[in-house]
């Protein structure tokens, strides 16, 4: 519920007319509520309540409202006054109830009006709505749609997301305040998942272009759909796409959807009409993963300067495993919504276009990439070599899918690209990454990623400010900015080997990188307007040299102090470690000077227990090293307060939530959250460095300060206010984690150049473990003590990590106690001040020497040198050592062994097994003999005999020699092998004899153990060689100090010692850069580890005079959830205990899941070096790996905990410390909990006579846990109702017959009875257990409570076939002393017996209905009439609600999920049973269910307390009962596509025990949501045929049916509830009709049973009022203003219905189910609505069913008389020059295109006049209910079933140009919704294109509309219209007359197309067209007539006459010479 105070208003703005009578209205998701009216005030004070129902919903960080305060007008419309736009975040933070005072009203045009508002808000989240995720919260202004906010005022525009949004001091905050943050719902995990994209394609609006056929393709994941083709500009989808992909999050969340529209008519390149793409992630992270039915923006990609091109509205979903996708509301006004206000879109932004400039300079430390065989073959030519150039790199950019490269440099580690790279996209975009890659060139095979690095844009932008074009002082916005800066890269180790890289994946940035690999220096900035005229430029030589000054470096060094490593495991060679940042200290690189990088090497010593150690004791190794980096730390030192800041608030409040667990008293409540409080406003009120001045300062530092700086203050404002206002210290933990998620989001640097400090384990030369350790955390700074690294100067523990982890997580490499310094070389003495211990420097070489002929010299040393390194390969010599700068010798050489390489193989052990062979020879076949060596080691060398062998000093024997028989020996030991020349050994040994055998042997074992009892001095070896020599049988790493018969290899080291020269103190280790003296190896001798820099360097020790001793104790109590290992379904744990050097381990509890060990465990005399002190602060973790003991195999890992323990430095201190669960993780898993604590207690006198008393002792020699740590317990009764067992699984192939249960809970158990056939009757014989036992007080502490299901086989057998373990017991505790019903009294199942036996009180007074009550039926009234109006869909319902019948209610879910049912449970709940090991990734299995409740309550310990009453009796009977079950199916949606054609073909298929119903013949073709509206009834007995199986196939004719996914439903559950379950209640009581009751108890049976079972006195009805419980109700009241119709029943029976109503039982009620497959079982396959029905047959006949057959859509026709067009444009010329056009009409039914039709041609319009007489006749089918054409038509030829689809209603109008020889030329279009159609003008002069609606401006007059359908006829004048340069031109006019008919009137009326017979209706007459209009290549005589002679009629008369003068005057001359002579001749 969601409730507001409106408590006043003050200085409201005055009106012209007077004083306003003020009203405020609130809008909250499209519901507006308003006040009363206060009159003539401008002060006026409301206090009144608005409440706003929020249906199950809990608020979102989205979430707001709309305050509209208008001036009150009793005739006309209220007058605006002001409104405010409020966000609830904070409450949907969990903040209860936030005061919003004086928030600023503001106008419409969101100016401040003066005037103030103050409300008071609550919030009481939904039941069932789980804790608000801190990560929902998050500031995100520019990321949130404000989906859902639309207010409808008419006066205010945009609605709530619009203006500012007010915070709660009611201070209204810009949205630039808000930093722009990426959401992230969980952390992102780099382990495959199934997701699962849905994209809904909807619509599309003012897409470009004329006739033009729209398709949109959607392409995500490199999978495409299609969507089908349409027509127009304005065309309907409604198609939904599935995406199955199973990737990581961190990868897919990165990858785009792709949505493209083309225009399927063109075959052009340019048929790209526009494009949109986002990330996946943004997806996901809006509320409930998915986008709804938003408008998104189309622009073309490749010419940003067209600007839009159309809209698309889509749904997007993203579901993960486990994720419920959220229900589409279509809104009533959608098909006419504002785009704008509905578009995807950050709220309150614009998108625009803007240019992302990235420079990339240079980079550095580019590792070799490709083979150095060229330049080997230069240098055998002497030609230079530079490997370190092996490489060709570029730089790939890539963001929201463009990628774009800068040019390749070859052959440079260190180039130079100068170029800018100029991206434009949309912004604010939806893509977060911009990913930047350097890849190395390769001519012949693939490119090679060389690194990876991501810019966030959310990390380096902030919303508002610049992004919506202020610029102001107050803004903290700011466009996406970077550097100049450098990035650095990490990927794969850095050393080129030639094989393909094994971790490619993290050079393409996919998993975490374990290595430096080089840094890129890039600078980004944004630019809002301009096109770029290049994407790629080179930087001018201006900027480059700007740059340079961010490229100054400063000299640092860094110091680690190695105390311990400890948790080894894997014990192999020699081990060092090495640290390096960046590329500086890297011992296998030569590029950079050599260093004390690495540690002396080092073997590994066990520890007695478990683990091996390495043997430092006080001398601790310790490693230097300088490197050369740009100073930044102001950008450090702030990332380092902000850090410790979070740290220190992370720790106050996890001591706050543990108080809060541990229910402290108030006043420590209290204490606690106060001092959280005052540090909250403490810290963050401290001002933060200052950037100002410093250097490498960028524009991104300057506003990152400036965002803090906003920030803090706004969090000191909360906290103050929380301080002063808060009540509830628990009610504000929510509001304070938000804090800290703030602080968090500042507390990161996007331009942290600085690289991460790597420590390598190095084993062997390998490199095979690692931690990277940011060197923030490291740095020290003079700032401040806060602005110093977190771990700066202290001792941390350190877990490394495999390189390649086989073992998942199982092992640990080693765990590092170390510590750092890291600074300035500038302030390098400051290191005096953290150094510990005494530092001492040697230099050190080792002298080596083999034996050969009994001889010790140096000849025969292949590949040593007689002075080397302690590897023995690079050569050294004594006098080339010289000291480095400010360092000098202090004594000559000396011998001095190296102890921590000496160690024997039983160092640490305390028992220890000496072997020695027996070795036997022979020719083959003959007889054995001693061998030439009768005794040798496993490797063949000669040892001594067994008889020689004594025990060391200080070991003692245990047993006599013997031989080891297990071994693949025979029975007397002996193995058998041949030696073949040139070998002189076997190389395999067998244990049977065969005759070609030479050699046998055995081996003899023999047990000593160490005497504890004897001095350590004893333990030295008494002819220890006096000279030093170590020996080795073999050269390698294996030396010891007294020599044996085998040695053949000898070496000593010599070291000298170093002291510094000045005054530096420790701080001058820092000044030992480079190697004492250099290798020495001449030419010719070269190997790999000849270029190893660094072999003479310096060691580097720290010497401790003596440790502090301390003495733990580890208490370990119990455990909870661990995983299952073992085929019983159980484990049996015990756990390895390790602190520093030292481990012990606890007893095995067996076959367990929740062990409780009650087990103390103690650490003497544990040896630490330093400062006691430091300890206080970073203790060493107490280290618990669980394990599960197996007698066959080695035992399991089952996860690793860690718990830090309090440290006493005085003993006596009195601290308790207190058992806390801590997490047990196997790799990044959560496998189980821990309840441990331990204490680390300074032992200062060496008898431990100050230590605390030693815990009890159990088993003689197990301590227990205290019992001041020990959770105190209380005696508690648990009553168990042990109802049954359902679906029990085979074991062991034989079905399980004959159960019984087990229950176990702490130390006790109890059995009940067995149930003697499952199959008959699966219930318990008698279903209650009672136990009693001891339980912790404390919640935290209770043990889970164990059910076994144990089942009686022959012969005594009785194996566990499954468990399940109950956890939290809160649940079932009660109070029973209070009085409460019983449980099994309220079940349906209970009245079964006795429903007949109803005695109603009845009067005889029954009147009939008043005629004027009664309405009659109407026959277009159906069950789905009801649905739709209970939906929501009051267009579909026709006239239901206005004739008073009922509704019922839908939910969106299970019917089982409805929180207030409980889950059905309330009778008894559905434990699933599992057996087996729990696989890596998968549930264990699922082998049954047991159905039973639990009651538990404390017991008093005072025998004398009476006992309270049970609470399980009177439970219904357990027998069979025999059941009709009405399933009705109406419909499913948004199913799983199952064809290749993106579609399915569902049927329902039902099954129920063993009975099924296949309704195959009636599958739906080619949807994803069919409407089946289908009922089926099936009989059962229940409970052995309880689950109820739904399932929807998917058709196919050839090959199997396919499963598209199933629901299961538990009928047992639904008849044992007191909900009523079975059948729901409706609103009324009819007898006929659609709404006749149908259960089969009347509602005054049901109410008298009811009171029966509650123990009430029996209801009084009568026909006017009813009595219940002591209430009375009138009919009159309760029928006040209701119309009653013709089928409502008797008065006594509305009156029970009422009141049964009232006691919260199931309504009538429609369900939906979610569908799950086998293939993704985690994923949702679809939603399916239905209902169930249960009657049992006990109780007589049902009712009749519901008829909920689907409406068939009625037959319409559409005549439409084409009779004129004027002013079409005149599209051609004639041959004479004439502007004409050949006029057709062409028309059609949207959806059935292929059906279209065409008038006649009026051939040559002269002035766009056409005349045709024309009648279209377009049958088509039509849903009145629903205002939607059905279309049902074949897609393809080949389609076996016609697809069925809706659309709307649409007449398509279209007017062409006839050509004969060419196509035919389109003029124009008009587009007619027939439900909502454009009115006609009477005549041509006032047709226009005002008539059109105008998309592209809304506010733009909307024109007149009516519905053809409720018109039947119109008649007139449209105008056509014509797309030409994104802008509509009038195409022409059209007059029609339009009517629709049914198919009975089409009958009585008949009319036949154009004007064939019947011709009537209107009759048509012949058009009276112009004597011109006619082809004129068919009419020759009219061309001439019409064409040639009316044109140039004149001219032929002209010529005509000039050619009778012409012939004339030609006569003429011709005949007067000839006259003129005759004349002569004979003249008159």
């Amino acid at each position: 519920m969601l409730r507001f105070i409106v408590e006043s208003a003050s200085n409201l703005p005055g009106s012209t007319f007077g004083t306003p009578d003020p009203i405020v209205s609130i809008t909250f998701k499209g519901e507006k509520k308003k006040t009363k009216t206060v009159d003539n005030e401008l002060n006026p004070v409301w206090n009144e309540k608005i409440e706003f129902d929020l249906k199950g919903v809990a608020l979102n960080a989205s979430s707001s409202i709309l305050v509209v305060v208008k001036d009150h007008e009793t005739i006309g419309k209220d007058k605006f006054i002001g409104s405010a736009t409020v966000s609830l975040r904070d409450l949907a933070s969990g903040q209860k109830a936030l005061p919003l005072k004086n928030i600023p009203l503001l106008t419409e045009k969101k100016q401040p009006t003066g005037g103030q508002i103050s409300l008071v808000a609550t919030y009481e989240p939904p039941a069932g709505a789980g804790p608000p995720n801190p990560s929902d919260l998050d500031d995100s202004a520019a990321l949130d749609s404000g989906e859902g906010d639309e207010g409808d005022e008419g006066d205010v525009e945009g609605g709530a997301g619009d203006g500012g949004v007010t915070g709660p001091s009611g201070v209204p905050s810009h949205p630039a305040a808000k930093r722009r943050r990426k959401k992230s719902k969980r952390p992102l995990s780099n382990k495959p998942q199934d997701f699962q994209i849905r994209v809904r394609i909807i619509a599309a609006r003012q897409l470009a272009g004329n006739n033009i056929k729209p398709v949109v393709k959607v392409t995500v994941c490199n999978q495409t759909h299609r969507t089908r083709i349409r027509r127009g500009n304005n065309p309907h989808f409604d198609e939904i796409f599935f995406f199955n992909v199973t990737q990581s999050p961190e990868e897919l969340f990165d990858e785009p959807i792709q949505i493209r529209v083309y225009n399927s008519f063109s075959l052009r390149s340019d048929s790209l009409m526009g494009e949109f793409k986002l990330d996946i992630g943004y997806v996901y992270d809006e509320s409930g993963h998915a986008v709804l039915r938003k408008w998104l923006l189309l622009h073309n990609p490749e010419d940003p300067s067209t600007g839009s091109k159309g809209y698309l509205k889509v749904s997007l979903f993203v579901l993960a495993t486990g994720d419920d996708p959220p229900v589409e509301k279509k809104g009533n006004t959608e098909e006419s919504d504002d785009v704008e206000s509905n578009m995807l879109l950050p709220a309150g932004l614009t998108l625009r276009w803007v240019t992302f400039i990235l420079k990339i300079y240079r980079a550095e430390d580019i590792p070799q990439m490709d083979d150095a065989f060229v330049e080997s073959v230069k240098s055998i030519f002497g030609a230079g070599t530079d490997k370190k150039n092996l490489v060709d790199p570029y730089v790939e950019v890539s963001f929201a899918g463009k990628k774009l490269c800068t040019k390749i440099i070859e052959k440079n580690a260190n180039p130079e690209w100068n170029q800018v790279i100029n991206l434009q996209v949309k912004f604010p975009s939806m893509c977060e990454k911009l990913r930047l890659t350097v890849f190395d060139w390769d001519r012949v095979t693939g490119n090679d990623a060389i690194g990876t690095a991501y810019l966030f844009l959310s990390k380096i932008s902030s919303s508002g400010g610049e992004v919506e074009g202020e610029t102001g002082e107050e803004s903290v916005g700011f466009l996406p900015v970077f550097g100049p800066s450098f990035i650095n890269f990490y990927g794969s180790p850095r050393e080129f080997t030639g094989l393909p890289d094994p971790y490619e994946d993290m050079n393409h940035g996919k998993d975490e990188g374990v290595s430096y690999r080089g840094r890129l220096l890039v600078e980004l900035r944004t630019q809002l307007e301009g096109t770029p005229e290049k994407k790629l430029d080179d930087i001018p030589s201006d900027d480059v040299l700007v740059v340079q000054k961010y490229q100054r470096r400063r000299k640092y060094s860094l110091c680690a102090v190695f105390y311990a490593a400890t948790m080894q495991q894997e014990v192999g060679d020699a081990i060092q470690f090495e640290v390096s940042i960046g590329n500086y200290g890297n011992k296998f690189d030569k590029t950079c000077r050599p260093l004390a990088s690495t540690t002396q090497y080092s073997r590994a010593v066990f520890d007695g227990n478990y683990y091996y150690f390495l043997p430092w004791a006080s001398t601790k190794p310790v490693v230097t090293l300088t490197s050369y980096w740009e100073d930044i730390s102001h950008r450090l030192d702030t990332l380092n307060i902000l850090i410790k800041m979070v740290h220190r608030l992370e720790a106050n409040l996890r001591r706050l939530k543990t108080a809060v667990l541990a229910k402290a008293s108030d006043d420590l409540l209290a204490e606690f959250w106060f001092n959280v409080i005052e540090q909250i406003i403490e810290e963050c009120s401290q001002p933060l460095p200052d950037v100002e001045g410093k250097p490498n300062v960028t524009q991104l530092d300057l506003k990152i300060h400036k965002l803090r700086i906003n920030e803090l203050a706004s969090i000191v404002e909360s906290a103050n206010t929380c301080r002063s206002n808060a009540s509830d210290p628990k009610e504000t933990i929510a509001e304070m984690e938000g804090w800290l998620e703030n602080l968090k989001s500042l507390a990161e640097e996007p331009q942290n150049s600085m690289p991460d400090v790597v420590i390598w384990m190095i084993c062997d030369e390998k490199r095979v473990a690692y931690a990277r350790i940011p060197a923030h955390e490291l740095l020290y700074s003079t700032t401040s003590e806060d602005a110093c690294g977190r771990y700066c100067g202290k001792t941390q523990t350190i877990v490394l990590k495999y390189l390649e982890d086989k073992s998942k997580g199982s092992k640990i490499p080693s765990q590092l106690r170390v510590r750092f310094w890291f600074g300035l070389s500038a302030k390098e003495e400051k290191f005096n001040s953290f150094s510990e211990g005494n530092f001492s420097v040697f230099s050190e070489l080792y002298e080596n020497q083999i034996q050969l002929m009994g001889k010790w010299g140096t000849s025969g040393l292949v590949g040593r040198h007689k002075f080397s390194d302690v590897t023995g390969k690079i050569k050294l010599k004594k006098e080339s050592f010289m000291p480095p700068k400010s360092w000098e010798w202090e004594g000559d050489w000396f011998i001095d062994p190296e102890r921590s390489l000496l160690t024997e193989a039983d160092a640490g052990h305390t028992e220890f097994i000496d072997e020695v062979y027996e070795n036997m020879g022979r020719y083959p076949g003959a007889e054995w003999k001693i061998a030439k060596e009768p005794y040798t080691d496993v490797n063949g060398e000669k040892s001594s005999s067994k008889e020689e062998c004594e025990p060391p000093a200080g070991w003692n024997w245990m047993d006599e020699w013997e031989y080891d028989v297990n071994r693949a020996v025979d029975e007397n030991g002996w193995e058998y092998g041949l030696t073949i020349p040139p070998d002189d050994k076997p190389k395999s040994w067998v244990s049977t004899e065969k005759m070609y055998h030479t050699q046998k042997r055995r081996r003899w074992v023999r047990r000593r153990k160490k005497d504890t009892q004897q001095s350590s001095s004893k333990t030295k070896s008494p002819d220890q060689d006096s000279e030093g020599w170590e020996y080795a049988s073999l050269i390698g790493w294996n030396f010891h100090m007294k020599k044996r018969k085998s040695d053949t290899y000898r070496r000593r080291r010599w070291r000298r010692k170093m002291a510094p020269s000045g005054q530096l103190k420790d701080a001058a280790i820092f000044r030992l850069e480079g190697a004492l003296a250099p290798s020495s190896g001449e030419d010719g001798d070269k190997s790999p580890t000849d270029s190893i820099f660094g072999a003479s360097t310096p060691t580097i020790s720290c010497v401790f005079d003596r440790p502090s001793i301390f003495h733990l104790r580890c208490y370990i109590f119990q455990a909870r959830n661990i995983t299952a290992m073992d085929k019983d379904s159980f484990s049996d744990p015990y756990a390895h205990v390790s602190f520093l050097h030292q481990s012990k381990t606890t007893e095995v509890v067996k076959s367990t899941l929740n062990p409780t060990w009650d087990q103390s465990l103690i650490f003497n005399d544990i040896d630490i070096y330093g400062d006691p002190l430091n300890l206080t602060n970073s203790p060493p973790n107490v280290v618990i790996e669980l394990y599960d003991e197996d007698q066959v195999g080695k035992d399991e890992f089952l996860g690793r905990c860690l718990c830090p323990p309090i440290v006493k430095l005085d003993p006596n201190t009195d601290v308790t410390p207190k058992l806390l669960w801590y997490p047990v993780k196997m790799g990044d898993k959560k496998s189980g909990e821990l309840l441990v604590a331990a204490e680390l207690m300074l032992k200062d006198k060496p008898d431990g006579s100050n230590l605390p008393l030693l815990p009890p002792i159990r088993s003689g020699t197990l301590y227990m846990v205290p019992q001041g740590i020990k959770p105190v317990v209380q005696l508690t009764a648990i009553e168990i109702l042990t109802w049954g067992l359902r679906n029990m699984k085979t074991y062991q192939l034989a079905a399980v017959s004959s159960p019984s249960l087990i229950v176990e809970c702490g130390d006790k158990y109890l059995e009940s009875a067995v149930i003697k056939s499952l199959k008959r009757c699966p219930n318990f014989p008698s279903s209650v257990l009672f136990m009693k036992v001891y339980l912790p007080k404390e919640e935290m502490y209770t043990p889970p409570i164990v059910i076994k299901i144990i089942d009686h086989r022959p012969f005594g057998r009785k194996p566990v076939v499954g468990q399940c373990t109950i956890h939290s017991l809160n649940e079932y505790r009660i109070d029973a002393y209070s009085k409460k019903e019983s449980v099994g009294k309220r079940s349906k199942a209970s009245i079964l017996s006795n429903a007949r036996d109803c005695v109603i009180d009845v009067e005889d007074n029954q009147k009939p209905l008043l005629e004027s009550q009664v309405v009659k039926e109407d026959d277009s009234i159906d069950w789905w009439s009801k649905f739709y109006a209970s939906v929501g869909e009051h267009d579909r319902c026709g006239k239901y609600l206005q004739k008073g019948y009922d509704t019922l209610k839908v939910y969106d879910t299970d019917l089982e999920n409805v929180p207030e049912f409980k889950k059905l449970t309330d009778f008894c709940q559905t434990f699933k049973l599992f057996r087996g090991k729990t696989e890596d990734d998968e549930d264990p299995s699922v082998v049954g269910e047991f159905k039973g409740s639990f009651k538990i309550y404390p017991l008093s310990d005072d025998p004398g307390i009476k006992m309270p009453p049970r609470q399980f009796i009177e439970l219904p009977d357990s027998g069979t009962q025999e059941c009709l079950v009405r399933i009705y199916i109406i419909r499913a949606i948004d199913l799983q596509p199952k064809d290749s054609n993106g579609k399915c073909d569902p049927f329902v298929k039902i099954s129920l025990g063993k009975k099924s119903i296949e309704d195959r013949d009636n599958y739906v073709p080619k949807t994803l949501n069919p409407v089946f509206g289908r009922m089926f009834e099936i009989s059962c007995n229940l409970p052995t045929e309880k689950d109820l199986k739904i399932a929807l196939y998917d058709f196919d004719l050839l090959s199997r049916d396919e499963k598209v996914g199933e629901t299961i439903i538990d009928l047992e559950n639904r008849l044992l509830s007191r909900f009523g379950a079975c059948v729901g209640l409706p609103q009324s009581y009819y007898i006929s009709g659609i709404n006749t009751w149908r259960d089969q108890l009347k509602p005054s049976q049901l109410l008298h049973n009811l009171a029966k079972m509650k123990n009430l006195s029996m209801p009084v009805i009568s026909s006017t009022s009813i009595s219940y419980n002591g209430q009375e109700h009138l009919l009159s009241e309760i029928e006040k203003n209701k119309t009653l119709n013709e089928h409502h029943g008797p008065p006594e029976e509305r009156l029970a219905l009422y009141v049964l109503r009232q006691q919260r039982l199931v309504p009538e009620h429609v369900e939906m189910r979610t569908l799950y497959s086998t293939f993704q079982p985690n994923l949702t396959q679809g939603k399916l609505q239905m209902w169930v029905d249960i009657f049992p047959k006990s109780l007589g006949p049902p009712g009749p069913p519901f008829d909920i057959t689907p409406r068939k859509p009625k037959t319409h026709y559409l005549r439409c008389v084409i009779w004129n067009t004027s002013d079409v444009l005149l599209d051609e010329k004639s041959i004479t020059g004439e502007e004409m056009s050949d006029i057709y009409v062409k028309g059609w039914i949207g959806g059935l295109e292929d059906e279209k039709q065409k008038t006649d041609v009026h051939y040559r319009s002269l002035g766009g006049e056409g005349n045709f007489n024309w009648r279209f006749v377009f049958p088509f089918e039509y849903l009145p209910s629903e205002q939607l054409c059905v279309i049902s038509k074949k897609e393809n030829f080949w389609s076996l079933d016609k697809t069925e689809f809706r659309t709307p209603p649409k007449l398509f109008i279209q007017i062409w140009d006839n050509d004969k020889f060419t196509m035919d030329d389109y003029l124009g279009f008009l587009e007619l919704d027939l439900n909502s159609t454009i009115s006609p003008t009477k005549t041509a002069k006032g047709c226009d294109l005002d008539m059109l609606p105008d998309t592209k401006n809304p506010g733009a007059k909307a024109p007149k509309l009516t519905s053809l359908f409720s018109q039947k006829s119109l008649n007139g004048w449209w105008p056509c219209v014509q797309e030409k340069d994104d802008k509509r031109i009038l195409a022409g006019k059209v007059e029609m007359t339009l009517e629709i008919v049914t198919e009975q009137e089409a009958d009585e009326k008949p009319a036949a197309k154009a004007r064939d017979e019947p011709n009537m209706n209107p009759k048509l007459d012949p058009p009276n067209r112009p004597e011109t209009s006619f082809l004129w290549f068919t009419s020759p005589c009219k061309t001439l007539k019409y064409i040639i002679w009316r044109r140039f009629k004149w001219i032929f008369l002209g010529i005509l006459i000039l050619l009778f003068v012409v012939l004339f005057l030609g006569i003429f001359f011709y005949s007067l010479p000839n006259y003129l002579s005759m004349r002569i001749v004979s003249p008159v």
